[in-house]
């Protein structure tokens, strides 16, 4: 006996089973989401401090010593 799934079935299931995990799961899933958007907001840090002119390190140290 062969099973023979439509694409719109597929989804369907797919869906339904995903929609339960994260029902059941819902810490779990947090957590992840939370940390991908950690990591996509420290990514858009880099890029846009890439785009600005580098401090100097002499310049960090004479602002941290208080002596500009």
């Amino acid at each position: 006996m062969e099973l023979i799934l439509s694409d719109a079935k597929t989804k369907e299931l797919l869906t339904e089973i995903i929609t339960e995990m994260i029902k059941q799961k819902r810490e779990v899933f947090y957590e992840i989401i939370l940390e991908a958007l950690e990591d996509v907001g420290l990514a858009n840090a880099i890029i846009e401090g890439r785009k600005n002119d580098f401090v100097s390190e002499d310049k960090i140290y004479k602002i941290l010593d208080g002596s500009k």
